[in-house]
């Protein structure tokens, strides 16, 4: 028996998309080009209207157009108030003469007078069309005033912002419709791998301090051989580093986000508990503290701006020379920003290497390798949170070796 055809299943229906729809007629869409062509012609045709008609209006005056000739016929003679014409008994060659002298110099007089006005007033017309098109020119290019604002708050890691441009189905919408979409792609990427890191490093919390837990309870055995002990340190070492690497992780995912609950934080504040901190270490290193600290109140979050600091003086602690090494903060208040500065001396960095210090696990001549200063995420860290704040920080060699590290924020 043979099988029963299965009946022609319906070909699938196509989506419509009204952007990819074209218009029946795509020469009449109101494009930029067709808008400033009417514009441009329009005003055009107007100024060319007015300039005709005032030379018309000013040639009508001149020529005294409807008003009386400039001489007249007297019984039998010819006299004139504006032309000095012959007497009685003057030939007809003579007066014909005279006429003909009036009436040019009546002519030039008209001609000179309407060169005159007629300069004036294209000079007159010259302005109002430079206002007239200065004044249209901005208000056809202001969606792109619009864009280019989104564009700079988009800069400062605000990917929330949009254009949302209403207005004709022209380019320049079409330019704002395309930037939004690439805005919203850029959101969900970013906010994606930021949660991913979250949650990446809020995994790996509860082993790390497990692991922590454990190894201390080993090592607080006193029946543990040597070599246990020793093994148990070192493992003890690497959970710790994995431990701020965690946390760093998560610093960094949350400083790259806008700041949106800002309170007063004094930097004087936040430089003294970074320098007490790192006071220690520093005196274990050699390393002698300078500082000079006013106040300098800024707004934003305080944990983040301490994390700035303490970051930056820890680094200028542990790159720094074996003898006679310093470190020096300073916080400064100036119009419209405050600062804060840490120079320290350390070895030679070349002006090349300094863009690099701030990429994550990166360092002076090495990159993703072991190391007990750290785990390469301070400079990283101190980059965001100052951008978060709508600062910036800014690395500059010193001479003779060091770094001079001067963190910019609004107030």
């Amino acid at each position: 028996m043979s099988a029963v055809p299965a009946p022609p299943t319906a070909p699938p229906k196509p989506t419509w998309d009204p952007k990819q729809l074209e218009p029946p007629y795509p020469w009449l869409r109101p494009t930029i080009r067709i808008r400033l062509t009417l514009l441009y012609g329009g005003m055009f045709l107007i100024a060319g209207i007015l300039l005709l008609s005032i030379i018309y209006m000013l040639a009508a005056q001149a020529l005294h157009v409807g008003s009386e000739l400039p001489f007249k016929v007297v019984s039998g003679q010819v006299s004139s108030d504006l032309c000095n014409l012959s007497g009685e008994g003057s030939s007809p060659a003579a007066v014909n003469a005279a006429m003909n002298t009036c009436v040019n110099h009546q002519r030039q007089q008209a001609l000179d007078t309407l060169l005159n006005r007629s300069l004036l007033a294209l000079v007159g017309l010259s302005v109002i069309a430079f206002a007239f098109g200065y004044a249209m020119a901005g208000r056809v290019l202001s969606p792109l005033g619009r864009i280019t604002r989104t564009a700079r708050r988009v800069a400062g890691t605000d990917l929330s912002r949009r254009i949302e441009l209403d207005g004709p189905d022209d380019e320049l919408k079409e330019l704002a419709d395309t930037f939004d979409d690439m805005l919203d792609r850029l959101e969900r990427a970013f906010t994606a791998q930021q949660r991913f890191v979250g949650n990446a490093s809020h995994e790996l919390r509860t082993p790390l301090a497990i692991n922590r837990t454990l190894l201390e309870v080993h090592l607080s055995d006193p029946e543990a051989p040597p070599e246990l002990q020793q093994l148990g340190k070192t493992l003890l070492a690497t959970n710790e580093r994995s431990e701020q690497l965690v946390e760093g992780l998560l610093l960094l995912a949350r400083s790259d986000n806008q700041i949106i609950e800002r309170k007063p934080v004094d930097l004087a504040e936040v430089a003294t508990r970074a320098l007490d901190q790192t006071r220690a270490e520093a005196e274990q290193k050699g390393v002698e503290i300078r500082e000079e600290i006013v106040p300098a109140v800024v707004q934003g979050n305080g944990v983040l701006l301490e994390r700035i600091a303490l970051n930056l003086v820890q680094n200028a602690v542990r790159y720094n020379v074996r003898e006679e090494g310093w470190v020096e903060v300073t916080t400064e208040l100036q119009p419209g920003q405050a600062l804060l500065v840490v120079s320290n001396t350390g070895p030679v960095v070349p002006a090349y290497e300094i863009d690099n210090l701030f990429e994550p696990f990166r360092r002076l001549r090495t990159e993703r390798t072991g190391s007990d200063k750290g785990v390469g995420l301070g400079l990283s860290i101190a980059r965001s949170v100052a951008r978060a704040h709508g600062g910036r920080i800014i690395a500059e060699p010193r001479e003779g070796g060091g770094l001079v590290m001067r963190v910019t924020l609004p107030v």
